[in-house]
C-alpha cells in the first residue's frame, strides 16, 4: 500500500479525491511485555510497517468503510454506529467514533479507505494503528483541536471499551508517538516520556511472524490482567500505598509469596521483574551496550514462557534458534513480541548474519512445523504523520456525501 494506492482506491470507490491521506504505523516493543497495563514501563517505537488512509467528509453524519486488504466495504445505517458484530475490523473504527462523541465532540460523517503491510495478528497492534489513525483522520478533518496524546487515549478508549480488549496504551502511544530511529520509554502510570536512539551500524532488528495468530479478545489475554489485579488487592493489605505492580518491589513479592496463589505469584514475579528489565534495558541503550540489551531480551522471553504462560512451541523454538547463535555474539537476544499466544518473535542481531540467520532459522522451522516463516526486517519510523492534504479551513467545511 502506498499513499498513491490509496488515493486512487478512495477516487474509484467513492467517485471523488480523497481530502487526506495518513500513514499510520504498527509497532514494536522492544521490551516490557505487559507492564503498561500494571503502570510500568515500555519500550516501544513506531516501524516502517503502516497502516495507509485516505479519507474524506461526508454530510450525512454517515461512516462509510473500505477495507482495501480484504475487499470488504461498511456504511452505518446513520450518524449513530452500532456495534457491527460480522465484520470485526469495523469494530476497530466504530469504537473511536463511539468514544469522541460519547466526550462531546462534534464532527460528520467520514469516508475511509485503508490498507496496509502491517501483519494482522503478528503482534505488531494493526489494530492500533487503524484506531490511532481514524481518530487522527477524524481531527484533523473536522479541526477537533485534539491534541497527540487526547487521540492516544480515545483510541486505547475503543478498544477497551467498544471492542472489549482491555489493552493497555502502549500500542497506541508508539503508532502515534513514534520517532524515526528511536525508540522510547513511556511511563504507563503518568504517561511521562522520554526517547532513546537506537542507531548502530552493526545491528539490525528483524522480526519472525510464527505464523500462529492471536486473537487476543479470545486469549487469555484478559485473565492475565485479571491475575495481575488480584496480586495487587492481597499485597495492598499488607501496604495500602500500593495501587499497581509498579509500587511492587521484588524483595516485598518474595516475602509475600505465600500469601498469593502460586499462579498469581508468577504472573506478578514476571511483570516487576520486567519492570526492572524495561531500565536496564535503557541504561544499555545509553551505553550503546547492545549485548546486555540482548541478554534481557532472552530473560524477558523467560519470564514470559515460565511465569506468565504465554508463549507456544513455535516461539519458543524460534528464540532458541537464536540462542544457538548467541555464543558467537552473533545475536544478541531474542523474544516473544506482543500480548502472546502466537505472533513475532523480535530478533537483535549482527547485520553481517541477517540472511544466514533468517535461512538457517526458516530451514529448521519449516521442518519442526512444515510452514516457511515471513520474515520482517524493520528500522524505526515516523509516528502517524500527513502523507497528503490538509485540514481543510474551518470557514470552509463544505461536506461530501458520496457513496
Amino acid at each position: 500500500m502506498t499513499a498513491e494506492i490509496a488515493k486512487s482506491t478512495f477516487q474509484n470507490h467513492f467517485s471523488t479525491p480523497p481530502e487526506l491521506v495518513i500513514r499510520a504505523p504498527g509497532r514494536i516493543n522492544l521490551i516490557g511485555e505487559h507492564t503498561d497495563y500494571n503502570g510500568g514501563f515500555v519500550l516501544p517505537a513506531a516501524i516502517d510497517k503502516a497502516i495507509w488512509m485516505a479519507a474524506g467528509r461526508r454530510d450525512d453524519g454517515r461512516f462509510a468503510f473500505f477495507a482495501r486488504d480484504l475487499g470488504e466495504f461498511f456504511i452505518s445505517d446513520n450518524e449513530k454506529p452500532v456495534y457491527q458484530e460480522r465484520q470485526t475490523w469495523v469494530n476497530y473504527l466504530l469504537g473511536v467514533v463511539s468514544e469522541a462523541q460519547k466526550d462531546g465532540l462534534v464532527f460528520g460523517g467520514l469516508n475511509l479507505v485503508f490498507g496496509g503491510d502491517v501483519p494482522l495478528g503478528a503482534g505488531l497492534s494493526s489494530s492500533a494503528a487503524i484506531e490511532s489513525g481514524a481518530m487522527f483522520v477524524i481531527n484533523e478533518l473536522y479541526r477537533l483541536g485534539l491534541s497527540k496524546m487526547d487521540i492516544v487515549r480515545l483510541a486505547q478508549r475503543g478498544e477497551n471499551h467498544f471492542v472489549g480488549m482491555k489493552c493497555g496504551i502502549m500500542d497506541m502511544f508508539a503508532s502515534v508517538m513514534g520517532r524515526k530511529n528511536q525508540v522510547v520509554r513511556l511511563d504507563c502510570r503518568n504517561l511521562e516520556f522520554e526517547y532513546f536512539p537506537f542507531e548502530t551500524p552493526d545491528f539490525s532488528l528483524v522480526l519472525f511472524d510464527s505464523g500462529v495468530k492471536h486473537a487476543l479478545v479470545d486469549s487469555e489475554y484478559n485473565t492475565r490482567r485479571e491475575e495481575c489485579e488480584a496480586g495487587v488487592a492481597i499485597l495492598k493489605k499488607f501496604n495500602p500505598g500500593i495501587s499497581s505492580l509498579r509500587d511492587v518491589s521484588f524483595p516485598f513479592l518474595k516475602k509475600h509469596q505465600h500469601d498469593l496463589p502460586p499462579t498469581v505469584f508468577k504472573r506478578c514475579k514476571f511483570v516487576v521483574e520486567e519492570i526492572g528489565r524495561v531500565e536496564r534495558a535503557c541504561l544499555a541503550l545509553q551505553k550503546n551496550d547492545f549485548e546486555t540489551l540482548g541478554a534481557l531480551m532472552f530473560e524477558g522471553h523467560d519470564g514470559l514462557n515460565l511465569e506468565y504462560a504465554v508463549c507456544v512451541p513455535e516461539t519458543n523454538f524460534l528464540v532458541e534458534s537464536a540462542r544457538h547463535f548467541a555464543p558467537k555474539g552473533l545475536v544478541a537476544g531474542a523474544r516473544q513480541m506482543g500480548g502472546g499466544f502466537g505472533g513475532c518473535v523480535i530478533n537483535l542481531l549482527k547485520i553481517s548474519v541477517l540472511s544466514e540467520f533468517s535461512e538457517q532459522t526458516n530451514a529448521a522451522y519449516r521442518r519442526a512445523f512444515g510452514i516457511d516463516l515471513k520474515i520482517y526486517p524493520v528500522r524505526l519510523a515516523a509516528g502517524t504523520e500527513i502523507i497528503s492534504g490538509q485540514a481543510p479551513d474551518p470557514a470552509t467545511l463544505s461536506i461530501r456525501s458520496t457513496l
